[in-house]
């Protein structure tokens, strides 16, 4: 090739350059569109992709914003905090082309993540067995009715957030089709928020069945993280999973969409390898990743979770030889440990399995309600009673254990009006037996008459525990151990 032909080539290849740069449309991510609900009482970023240097104007609720794409073609603008609307809005964003996103609220925008339970679809919730106590009004029937404007969804699976190509997330009314895949937990916390604050509310759920913690947390994390660097000398910790590998494609492409906190119902996995305060670490670097993402320096996001429920993990071929059944209990003792974070909330579901034989039970609406009933609380400043009883001390009188408790309510029932079952109680050999538990006031007394001495009580402590000890709103108390609890360090 001679040497003008190259010029003329390399001069076509750098007009071609030249004009497809020039010309490069806006790109938004899949997470800002049509039917999206906006963070209400917050600044709003609105970013995307462009051609380097092009001018970007955003358009909403009579703002007029604009950023200049960088050397990357990456913009940015923030619109001014807003007041909840349910009213259909219109906003454009406009440079070389314009991009009309329609019928968008303002109102209150949670992210709820985890595993199968997390992820169970509406479309399982309509095939539930109907509870003789429900009427014709039951949630398992949602599916017919759910037609409710002012609640959107956002699904997001592993291929969903690319800008391009067959696997597109778009927002959608809570109804139909959309709705039938959509989280049934997810769904029915924005149901109970919509239905208590009378604002617009959007749902994004990101969850994996049978995903562990570790891929919703960046590796840097772990690697920030004090209690895994003390883990980590002498010898590498392993990591199960792959850490970051759903967080990277997930959960970072939908930062910084202003939201108003988290949900997250997962640790399945996590009972099976007999995890226990090792998880609460994880849960607080991915605690922090996830804020630290959404540039939440004070830690105010709020994040809550969903202790497990009951299940026969002892009776699984797989870890047999390390799994009991006090695993889950231990598993849970480092589910709650983790409310030393700060805001953070749990609720319990000792309650919410019908068949402990199944790892994933139905009630997902009761899920979706106690969920919200801690973000009415603790988010919203709303006087609900969001928790059950939580064990808070314990005081040894005679051949009895008086037990204190946080979260009364304005009383402890027994829910089935039945003696308290699932207490035990142990003097210095260690050996439990069952007790007779008897509620006066806002305490609980427990004793046996094969224990004479007492020294420690527990609540619940086994995988099949299904107690009946509740406060009077109808929430159950977690359980517990006053012996040799999993202690938690200054690394919190």
């Amino acid at each position: 090739m001679s040497r003008c032909k190259i010029y003329l080539f390399l001069l076509t290849l750098a007009t071609v350059w030249l004009t497809s740069a020039t010309y490069a449309e806006i790109v938004l991510p899949r997470v800002i569109g049509s039917n999206m609900v906006l963070q209400r009482q917050k600044p709003l970023p609105i970013w995307g992709t462009a051609a380097p240097g092009e001018r970007v104007t955003v358009k909403f609720a009579k703002q007029a914003k604009q950023a200049t794409a960088d050397t990357a073609g990456n913009w940015k603008v923030m619109l001014d905090p807003l007041a909840a609307s349910a009213e259909p809005a219109v906003m454009t964003v406009s440079g070389t082309n314009t991009i009309k996103l329609e019928n968008i609220l303002v109102g209150e925008v949670w992210l709820c993540s985890g595993q199968s339970n997390m992820a169970y679809e509406m479309r399982k919730n309509s095939k539930v067995r109907k509870p003789d106590s429900l009427d014709k009004n039951s949630p398992v029937d949602e599916l017919e009715r759910a037609h409710n404007h002012a609640i959107r969804i956002f699904w997001v699976n592993q291929k969903n957030l690319k800008t391009s190509g067959n696997y597109l997330a778009n927002w959608n009314i809570a109804q139909d089709s959309a709705l039938k895949a959509f989280s049934a937990a997810g769904y029915f916390f924005a149901k109970n928020l919509n239905q208590q604050l009378r604002v617009p509310v959007g749902m994004i759920c990101s969850a994996i069945s049978g995903s562990r913690i570790e891929p919703w947390t960046p590796a840097e994390a772990y690697d920030l993280s004090p209690y895994f660097k003390e883990q980590a000398k002498g010898k590498p910790v392993k990591m199960e999973g792959d850490p970051g590998k759903f967080y990277h494609s997930m959960i970072e492409p939908l930062a910084p969409f202003a939201i108003r906190g988290f949900l997250w119902y997962q640790g399945e996995s996590a009972v099976y390898l007999a995890e226990t305060i090792s998880y609460t670490y994880k849960m607080q670097a991915l605690i922090n990743a996830w804020r630290s993402l959404w540039n939440d320096e004070r830690n105010t996001l709020p994040f809550y979770y969903v202790q497990l429920p009951p299940f026969y993990y002892s009776h699984s071929t797989g870890n047999k030889s390390v799994l009991t059944p006090e695993t889950l209990p231990l598993f849970r003792e480092a589910q709650a440990i983790a409310l030393n974070i700060p805001n953070t909330g749990m609720i319990v579901t000792t309650d919410l399995n019908d068949d402990i034989k199944n790892l994933h039970p139905p009630f997902k609406w009761e899920v979706g309600r106690r969920l919200a009933l801690l973000a009415l609380a603790k988010t919203y400043g709303k006087k609900v009673v969001y928790s059950g009883p939580i064990y808070k001390g314990m005081k040894i009188t005679g051949n009895t254990i008086e037990l204190e408790f946080n979260n009364t309510g304005s009383a402890l029932v027994s829910k089935d009006g039945k003696p308290l079952n699932w207490f035990t109680i142990a003097g210095s050999d260690g050996k439990f037996v069952e007790a007779n538990a008897v509620i006066k006031g806002n305490k609980v007394i427990v004793s046996s008459p094969n224990v004479q001495s007492p020294v420690a009580a527990r609540f619940a402590w086994s995988e099949d525990a299904l107690p009946n000890f509740f406060n009077k709103a109808g929430l159950p108390a977690s359980p517990f151990r006053t012996d040799n609890p999993l202690k938690f360090s200054s690394y919190f």
